[in-house]
This record gives C-alpha cells, structure tokens and sequence, in this order.
C-alpha cells in the first residue's frame, strides 16, 4: 500500500507537469520490480497527438526501457481512469495491474461507463484498484478547468482560437488589441480588433477604418496606423473571423458574405464609428465597399487600395481567376512565401508575421473559403448587395475619395482599379505606387501621409 502511495504520487506530480504546460492534467508512471521503468503526462495539445494519452506515454516509454512491447510484470499507476483507448493498449501490453486515482464519469473505461478489463473474451485480464489518491487527482482537474468555465470568451464548439504565442515578437506591432463577442452576428465567436487614439480631444477626429483581406489580418496596416493616430485620428483595425487573431471557423462552408458583412455592420454600430474614412483593400472593399448603403451618415471619405466590386456583372479578371485557380490546387500554400513573392523589401520576421494566424493547419479556413467565394454570377451570394453598393457609389456618395494602385499587382491591377474609379463619384487621379503589388498596405507609409493631408483638406 506504502509503495502504491509512492508511485501515485509520481504520477501526480507528472500530472501538475501537464497542467503547468496546459494539457489537461494526467499524468502515469509504470512500474516494474520497484522502479519507474515509463513514464507519461498528457501532451495532446504539445505534439499536436490525439493518442499522446499520459498513458500511451508511459507505455511508449516503458517499451523503450525494457525493449519489450510486452510488459507483463508491470503495474500501470495513472492519475485519472482510463478510457477505451488506453484501456485497450493496457490490455495490448499486457500490463499485469491498473492503478487509478479518479474515475471519469464520461468516458472511464475502467468501470465508469464500461469495463474492458472485464471482457470475459479477451485473452488477458489486467487488475484493477481505483481511487488511490482519487481528491487529489480530482481536485488537480477542477482547478484546471474552473478558469475555462468562468471564461467571459468560451470557445465555440464549431471555431477554434489562435494561441496568443503564435504571436509573440513579431515586428513592428506593438498595439494592445481588444476583443468583441457580444454581437449579435458573432452569435459568441470572438473578433480581434485593434483602436488606437480612442481618447482623443481633437474636434476634427477622424476615424479610419482600416479592412484586411485575404490571407492577411489586421498586421497589414502597421505602417500606416502610426501615421493616422499621430494626428490625433482614431484608426480601428479589426481582423475578420477566420484571420488574424479572431476566432476561426472550422470548416469553410461556414463562412459567407453576408455572414462577414453583417459583423462588421454589427461592429460599426457597437463600436459607434462616425466620420470614418473607410480604408479597404481585397476582402476589405469587397465587402467594405458595401457597408455605407446602409449607413451613410456614418462615412466622410473612402482610401481605396487593389480592390473591386464583385457584382455578377462583369466577368472576374483573369489575375483572379488564376489566383483562386492557384488556391484550390495549393490549399496549404505558405502565407508567408505569397508576402515574400511581391514584397522584396520585407524582412523574413516581416513575413513570417503573415503565418502567424495559420500556424495549425487546422485554422486554415478562412484560406479555403474565401476565394471561391467572390461574387461571380448575379445570383451568387453578395452579387445583389454589391451592385446596390456600385449604384451607390456612382450616384449618391458625397464624401472624399483617394484612390492607391499598386502596379505590381497581378490579381486586382490597375485595369480594375480603373474600372472601379470611373464608378466612384468625384474620384481623383489615382495615387500609382510602381513597386507595390497586391498588398499595397506594405508600401503604407507614403499613402498614410497622402491621406491625412487629402481627408484634411477635404474636411476644411
């Protein structure tokens, strides 16, 4: 009994090891001839493993040791009871005894919800004694997860959130983000966002609102915010679901234009943006160009950078279609090699910053679903509302315009853009910027300077 107070507590400690590291807290140690021969803790989450049990672990470890997968001799003490699956590579190794602390109403396999030790059938029958230190195991999983229960953020079941370490020393980023997770469109996923100079006594603020597309995130615009926000102006910067730091669907299907569009109308009104100057490029003018028509009052001037209107009347440009061509036959394209591709002048740090969002493969939704989801028939999703928006801007739109054309674009180039200005009311001669390519935000600094003269002017 002594010994088996001993090893329980081994596999305790190994247990608090895990939830140190944010595994949830198991921890195992096997035992043969009175010494720890393997030893486990859970590291699902770590080595990115569904059967990295605490333990498989030990087993794995204990097979090494005694160069044997058989391991008859041995007894197996585990913080937590086991279920189906550690319970069958148990049997598999034919560990002679089990020794477990609390059992797992859910999914124990140790006579919880059923018992694999018990099969008459099977060739080899482990023995069983459970709750050995069974308050302590338990109490090590209450207090790992009563955080997450009163979490003001729970993650949805179908979304999954970046870790805030992918993030860690990228450059020139140094904004404390806020989070969003009560609108009503949001339906409790949460949005990233960045606002800078909320507090600002300046009677003439302007408030830029600065739209990513894809793949970036709100990182794009790190050139240009010092600029806006030097002037005393508000600059909001969020990153749509599925990119940047904001929650992320898990499957593409899950996305829409009209889902994207009615968050970011959502966030307008929550955050309650007057006098915005609308700043957009990509995804963000195609759905940003979209927003005034329903809230007019609220824009005073649009920046618009490398982007269109995607109303199911004209055909795609053929920089698009090969893009999205591109897209589906390379789904896990590298991020940071497509912003190294068109932009010479970025460091690697600059660059790898864009795979940041996308380090799980699993968090690459977003990536699949958006280019096929640009509007290209009339009756496709967002065809509808982007000709009403292309009427609006043509007809009804008062406001200030400055238009920025990257030359080296090959997606969306100055054939769109010119396009797109003949249907802007009032626009002026485009800003053409020679070395910039599809993300002209990387060549941010000379526009950003461009536009808080132009919008002052304006406004006076």
């Amino acid at each position: 009994m002594n010994q088996d107070l001993q090893w329980m507590q081994a596999a305790l400690a190994l247990a608090k090891q895990a939830g140190e590291a944010g595994e949830v807290p198991v921890g195992a140690v096997l035992v043969n001839d009175g010494k720890i021969v393997g030893r486990g803790r859970n590291s699902l989450i770590s080595n990115k493993d569904p059967t990295a049990h605490a333990e498989i672990l030990a087993l794995r470890d204990a097979a090494q040791s005694l160069g044997n997968y058989r391991l008859e001799s041995c007894t197996l003490y585990v913080t937590l009871e086991p279920c189906t699956m550690c319970s069958g590579a148990i049997v598999n190794a034919r560990i002679a005894r089990l020794v477990y602390g609390a059992s797992e109403p859910r999914t124990g396999a140790a006579g919880s919800v059923f018992n694999v030790f018990q099969n008459a059938t099977l060739n080899h029958h482990t023995a069983l004694k459970g709750g050995l230190l069974a308050e302590e195991s338990r109490q090590l999983l209450q207090d790992f997860f009563k955080p997450k229960r009163i979490n003001a953020n729970p993650l949805r079941e179908d979304a999954l959130r970046p870790s805030d370490e992918w993030f860690n020393g990228i450059p020139d980023y140094p904004w404390s983000g806020h989070y969003i997770s009560d609108l009503p469109t949001l339906n409790g996923l949460r949005m990233h966002y960045l606002d800078e100079a909320i507090h600002s006594d300046n009677s003439d603020q302007i408030t830029y609102l600065c739209l990513h597309g894809n793949p970036a995130w709100s990182y794009l615009y790190r050139k240009m915010i010092p600029i806006f926000s030097a002037k005393g102006h508000r600059v909001v910067a969020p990153d749509l679901i599925g990119f940047g730091k904001s929650d992320k669907f898990k499957k593409p299907q899950q996305h829409s234009f009209g889902f994207h569009r009615q968050v970011l109308l959502d966030f307008i009104e929550r955050l309650d943006l007057k006098r915005v100057v609308l700043v957009v490029q990509d995804w963000g003018g195609i759905l940003g160009l979209t927003l005034p028509i329903a809230m007019p009052d609220r824009f005073m001037g649009l920046l618009v950078m490398n982007t269109t209107l995607a109303t199911g009347t004209q055909p795609l440009s053929d920089g698009f279609l090969s893009w999205r061509s591109w897209c589906h036959d390379n789904p896990d394209f590298d991020v940071a090699k497509l912003f190294a591709r068109g932009n010479k002048h970025m460091s690697p740090e600059e660059t790898q910053a864009y795979n940041s969002p996308f380090k799980d493969r699993g968090h690459r939704a977003a990536l699949h679903a958006f280019p096929p989801m640009v509007p290209e028939h009339e009756n496709s999703a967002g065809a509808e509302i982007s000709r009403l928006a292309l009427h609006f801007w043509r007809e009804r739109w008062h406001g200030q315009t400055m238009m920025a054309i990257g030359l080296q674009d090959p997606v969306l180039g100055q054939k769109v853009m010119r396009s797109l200005k003949a249907n802007i009311r009032n626009c002026p001669e485009p800003m053409l910027l020679p070395e910039a390519g599809h993300f002209v935000q990387e060549h941010g600094q000379s526009i950003a300077e461009a536009a808080v003269q132009h919008f002052k002017m304006s406004h006076s």
